[in-house]
């Protein structure tokens, strides 16, 4: 029997009421397809912050090199921590495990209602990559001459070609793996999101990278898109897309737009991924932590949900997945259950309960 050690950080705000219904559906899977879980919880965040004047143990990544993955709720409480502060819990984590790739998809279930008319379940199923590690949140640069009138702020991105490279690598595989377009030739198609018209040297090295993996893939169809008219294009024709790869500020930007797509942050979920395994992947939904709904239950589940599920496909237990992935799209077909984001009234658990009854019942 297989059996897994996941670390569960709920961090803040609505945090502990999604873990809760994570770890609902995580226990239910194991339990009907009898591989072992076992969690941990470890209570890091604005809080911890408060008593001991940082975000996390200096040795949090010791901590964490045992598990198999992580599971992170959210983080960020502005009334307690400035947000660049308790970013660096996450940013940590992320650059400490070389979790180079953030994987998110952007599916519209049936039965969910977008705010964009041309988003149905049948149009929207697309993979942005973004990039994790460096680019524009490579956290170099510096403040100059504060305080006086020539004061400035530098920030500077850093694009490697190893960097580049892994990321595009990754998201041609994954284009042929999902041959989303299925022609005997090109089963698949990347897109390259990039501005390089304006960002000469940035942007144009990324291009370069991407145009010299581009010919180990043959059977993949490319595409090139300035970031601005890829936001466009998500929305006037989101059928176009299959994989997106992205930069790390143009990947953070079109995801959140993705979400729309997917009927909001309510549905949208992400991974943090090692792809080689060396280090635990985490996985986490990409909404904040609401501060302002803690305690109340009226936040939509699904997105934790859905975390767990792409854990699950990343530790191979893919039967598990796909039963998580079809027991969302039956509660959800069936419009008899609807959180607040959805115009309904029904609680966070028992979205989390009814879901868990599709699991055990169908």
């Amino acid at each position: 029997m297989n059996s897994y050690n996941i670390a569960i950080i709920p961090g803040d705000g609505v945090g502990n009421e999604i873990s809760r219904e994570a770890l609902k559906i995580l226990k239910a899977v194991a339990d009907k397809y009898g591989f072992g879980i076992k969690t941990e919880t470890y209570e890091w965040g604005c809080d911890y912050y408060l008593k001991n004047g940082k975000m996390n143990p200096d040795n949090m990544l010791d901590i964490l090199r045992k598990f198999d993955a992580i599971f992170l709720g959210c983080i960020g409480d502005a009334n307690k921590v400035p947000d660049y502060i308790s970013l660096m819990l996450l940013l940590e984590i992320r650059y400490g495990f070389e979790q180079y790739v953030n994987l998110r998809p952007i599916k519209l279930f049936p039965g969910v209602d977008s705010l964009i008319k041309t988003a149905t379940p049948d149009t929207v199923d697309l993979v942005v990559i973004r990039e994790n590690s460096e680019g524009e949140y490579s956290r170099a640069g510096g403040f100059f001459k504060l305080g006086t009138p020539d004061a400035f702020a530098l920030q500077t991105g850093i694009f490697t070609r190893k960097g580049c490279e892994r990321v595009m690598r990754y998201s041609f595989d994954l284009a042929r793996k999902r041959k989303k377009f299925g022609d005997k030739d090109q089963v698949g198609m990347v897109t390259n999101c990039t501005k390089s018209n304006a960002l000469n040297y940035s942007m144009v090295f990324w291009d370069s990278v991407y145009d010299d993996v581009a010919k180990n893939y043959p059977d993949i169809k490319t595409d090139k898109a300035l970031v601005d008219a890829t936001t466009m294009w998500m929305i006037k024709k989101p059928d176009f897309f299959d994989v997106i790869v992205a930069s790390n500020l143009f990947g953070d930007i079109i995801t959140d737009l993705g979400s729309m797509l997917q009927g909001g942050m309510g549905f949208a979920a992400g991974g943090n991924i090692n792809p080689e395994k060396k280090y635990p992947s985490m996985f986490e939904p990409i909404h904040g932590s609401a501060p302002k709904y803690t305690g109340k239950e009226i936040v939509n589940p699904i997105a934790s949900i859905e975390s767990i599920r792409m854990m699950l496909e990343h530790l191979g237990e893919n039967e598990a997945a796909a039963d998580i992935y079809n027991a969302i799209s039956s509660t959800l077909s069936s419009r008899k259950i609807k959180t607040a984001d959805m115009g309904g009234k029904h609680k966070t658990f028992e979205m989390g309960d009814k879901i868990k009854e599709a699991i055990l019942t169908e």
